[in-house]
Order: C-alpha cells, then structure tokens, then sequence
C-alpha cells in the first residue's frame, strides 16, 4: 500500500485497494487482447488469485483480438496497446474506458557484431530513411552524421517489421508518422500496415529471432525481448535534442511529460513526448473495461481487481519484469475514473 499521509486524489488509491475482494469468494473474470503486457498480467492475476482467491482467465491473442472480444462482449475486459478508434467506440454504443495499466518501450534493435552494445544513435528522420528503404548501407552518411567517430562497416542494412497486427507496430509507426508527413501519408500509423521493404516476423519473438539471425539486420521489438535476448537497442533522439537509451525511468518520464486532463479518457499518445528524459517511443498499454456493466458481481470484480492494480503493491511488480510503473498523477486519475464505474446504472457496491 502507499506510505506515508496521502491527500487528495491519491489517497482514494488506498481506499480503493481496501475494496479488494475476500479470499473466500471464489469468482472468475476473463479477459484477452495484447501480447506485449502479458507477463506481467499473468504475474498480477496469480498473486491477485492468491490474495483474493479470485481467477482471472487472460488469452494472449494480440491488441486486435482482444478489442474485437471486448466488441463482442465475449470477455469481461479486454487489452490493447493500441487505443480503439472512434468507430470502434460507437461499435459499443461509447460504454468503453480505457484504463493504463503499465508503460512499455518499442526499441530499434540491431545485429551488427562491430558496434558495441549501445553505441548506436538515431533519430527520428534516419529512422523513417531505414523503415522506408533509403538508407540500405550501415555506413550510410545519415546514420554516421548522427555516430561520430564510430566506425560503421560498409555492410547492407537489412529491415526486419512485424508481419502480424500488433500494438508494438501501432506504437512504432505512430512515431515514424510524427517524424515524416511522407510515411503518414503512404504508410500511416495503425496495428497493421503495408510495409515499404523488409522481412517479417511474426510476434515479438519472430522479429527477435530475424535480427538474431541475420547479421545486418535492424528491427523493432517491445524492450523485454531484446534484454532476455541480449541484442543491443539504439538510443534515440527524442524531442528535447537529447539521445535518451529506453529504461524504465525514461519510459515514465515520457508518460510524466505529457500532462493528462482531469477528464481524460486516457487514449492519449506519449511518443515523442517534450520531457528532456523522456524516452520518445514510449507507451500506454490499456485494458479495456465497460463504464456501466450490467452484470452488478462482475463489475464489482473488475472495480476491485482495478483498484489494487494501482497500488504501489502491484505496481512495483512491473519493474521486475522491465515494464515501467504509472506515474503517480496518472494512478490518482485512474482512481477517480474508478470511481465512476457503475453496475446497471447505479454505484457499484463496496465490500
């Protein structure tokens, strides 16, 4: 739980978290959608299940999945990496928030033997170069401008994307269409789009395996694959002029720059963000809960388990697991908008 005397908006997190349910009660939430958040979901449902007794069913089946699911009203709640559309929304007649749950940075990962682990710099314009096909040499003038004095071979630069939907691609691409009015008009941003050049990997795994494979190459994958794979990431120039490497710290910082107002919907985009340490290919990672749900124990599960995911208690979880924690400004939002959930149009009921 939080220490120390919190007033305010934050202080409804501990009041909230005291609204976890019994052990004793022996009920069940399913929900599916994003494979990038699913370890630490998988973590957070076990000792949630423990604590509680409650069984949380999670289907790891991609950002895609899980709004269709949540559309369909085949799950309690879905996950998405990529916030749904306003098509989407009206889909399920507006009764839809979107709840963070973590931060998670997409780095640009490389196999190239030469150049030691983080040496490697780029900015947002040599990025869409690569992704786009114009740069194809290491050694290409754009890419040493950004690296003086390192010494790049004279090798092909091989492009290694996603060939499935996913949020990771969503979050990457939103960022090149900041950076290139060309690539928001020929590529644009979204879970799936039609690639320039390049090889496809299929999930964060498959692009990891390509680079690993494929001296040469450079791909994009969620942070935690290239550290559990040991490939090395560049750092990026973000929109401060500072080359910033993507750590924790600088995934929080992204979210702490972009300032959130009281009434949010939380569907906001921290790529690129203005913070001087704040890691520009940063993002959310969301579940998706219904406003008013008709099903009064359900929605009194998803309140509960809600509430004690923004708890220093859960929340610190994240770390182990390379995920970055939600700013404290952001967990006090949340816990207000928690509050404004409701089962059939009345108050949800507490403990």
């Amino acid at each position: 739980m939080f220490a120390g005397k919190l007033r305010g908006p934050l202080a409804l997190l501990g009041l909230l978290a005291a609204g976890v349910a019994s052990p004793a009660l022996a009920q069940k939430l399913t929900g599916a959608g994003a494979t990038f958040p699913n370890p630490i979901y998988s973590k957070w449902f076990d000792a949630y299940n423990k604590k509680t007794g409650i069984q949380v069913n999670y289907q790891s089946i991609g950002s895609g999945g899980g709004i269709r699911q949540f559309t369909e009203g085949t799950v309690d709640f879905g996950a998405t990496d990529g916030p749904m559309n306003e098509a989407q929304i009206q889909a399920v007649a507006g009764n839809v928030v979107h709840i963070p749950t973590v931060l998670g940075s997409v780095v640009v990962t490389y196999n190239l033997p030469a150049l030691a682990a983080g040496q490697l710099k780029l900015d947002g314009t040599t990025v869409v170069d690569i992704f786009m096909g114009r740069i194809t040499k290491w050694n290409d003038k754009r890419i040493q401008a950004l690296n003086p004095g390192v010494t790049l071979p004279n090798m092909d630069l091989i492009v290694v994307h996603r060939s499935d939907g996913s949020g990771t691609t969503y979050v990457f691409t939103d960022y090149l269409t900041k950076h290139s009015r060309e690539w928001k008009d020929k590529v644009g941003y979204a879970t799936s789009v039609n690639w320039p050049v390049g090889l496809g990997g299929k999930g964060n795994e498959g692009v990891t395996q390509q680079v690993k494979q494929v001296e040469g190459a450079i791909g994009y994958v969620e942070l935690i694959y290239a550290v559990a794979n040991k490939l090395p990431y560049a750092q990026i120039k973000n929109a401060a002029g500072t080359f910033v490497a993507p750590t924790l710290e600088s995934s929080t910082a992204a979210a702490g720059s972009v300032k959130l107002a009281k009434d949010t919907d939380f569907r906001v985009s921290i790529t690129n963000a203005p913070g001087k340490d704040a890691y520009p290919i940063s993002s959310y990672t969301w579940l998706l809960v219904k406003v008013d749900n008709k099903d009064g124990a359900k929605a009194k599960l998803i309140r509960d388990f809600l509430s004690w995911m923004i708890t220093d208690e859960a929340q610190s979880m994240a770390r182990e697991l390379q995920y970055a924690p939600l700013p404290a400004d952001v967990r006090a939002l949340i816990a207000e908008r928690i509050r404004t959930l409701r089962a059939d149009g009345k108050p949800i009921a507490m403990n």
